[in-house]
């Protein structure tokens, strides 16, 4: 059978992790490997500055004490029997819509596969649903994925609405705004302290977007791209490198003419 390996960054712990284990289980060997504690918000950061440590909890479930792209690179690079033939994240618990994503180490963690060339998803849910529908929709995009390979770079985010969804759509990233991001308080010694997340969000415009399909009460499935190029910007900017080097002076050529 297929190995699959199921991540998160909520922690080895976290109800939406164990249900998409569980939704997962009849599609091959899955393994459970997994941030020791939460860690919500940290990007696709790796670990280099110091050893990683595996704790196994059960057969097939380990603990890392690491991050989610540690787990993957963990997964992927040698520590399971076999290379996965598919890397999910989550049930993140909360929505990572829009811009959002760039924080996500649930989507961090797909990315990551996506980088090591195994296909991934990233599967979240908004707050107050229900995780074991959530992981059968994981399911369902999970078995795609398995038969039809997913484009080159490419990994699928998934956010699934509270309610019980009216159905699947294909979106794009929304654009979320935030105002008042900086919240300063003071501690009782009189030292000013900061909180970052201040504020109600806005969105941009939603037809087509992810937070639009959430808002329908449809399931949104995004394909991130990992090729950052602005490959539209290419040609705008063809005369930037021209330009440049007619003003361009090397130091050492600078040092020649000056000698």
């Amino acid at each position: 059978m297929a190995v699959l390996l199921v991540t998160n960054d909520d922690g080895v712990h976290a109800s939406g992790l164990a249900a998409l284990a569980r939704a997962l289980d009849e599609l091959g060997d899955v393994y459970v490997l997994a941030p020791e504690r939460e860690h919500s918000a940290c990007g696709h950061a790796l670990t280099l500055h110091r050893p990683l440590r595996v704790e196994r909890l059960a057969e097939r479930r380990f603990a890392v004490n690491g991050t989610p792209s540690d787990c993957v690179n963990l997964g992927v690079l040698g520590f399971l029997p076999e290379r996965p033939a598919l890397v999910v994240a989550g049930v993140n618990h909360g929505s990572n819509l829009g811009d959002d994503v760039t924080y996500s180490g649930t989507v961090s963690a797909a990315m990551e596969g996506t980088l090591l060339g195994v296909p991934s998803l990233a599967v979240s849910l908004v707050d107050g649903g229900d995780f074991d529908g959530a992981a059968a929709i994981a399911r369902l995009l999970a078995m795609r994925a398995l038969v039809t390979a997913l484009p080159p770079k490419t990994l699928l985010n998934v956010n699934v609405p509270a309610g019980v969804p009216r159905g699947i759509t294909l979106t794009r990233l929304g654009h979320r705004v935030y105002t008042g991001k900086v919240v300063e308080q003071t501690d009782p010694r009189g030292r000013a302290h900061y909180w970052i997340g201040g504020g109600e969000p806005e969105w941009g415009e939603l037809a087509g977007t992810d937070m639009g399909a959430i808002h329908a009460g449809d399931v949104s499935v995004t394909p991130l791209h990992l090729d950052l190029t602005n490959h539209r910007a290419l040609d705008q900017l063809a005369d930037l490198a021209s330009s440049l080097n007619a003003q361009y002076r090397p130091a050492a050529r600078t040092r020649a003419r000056r000698g």
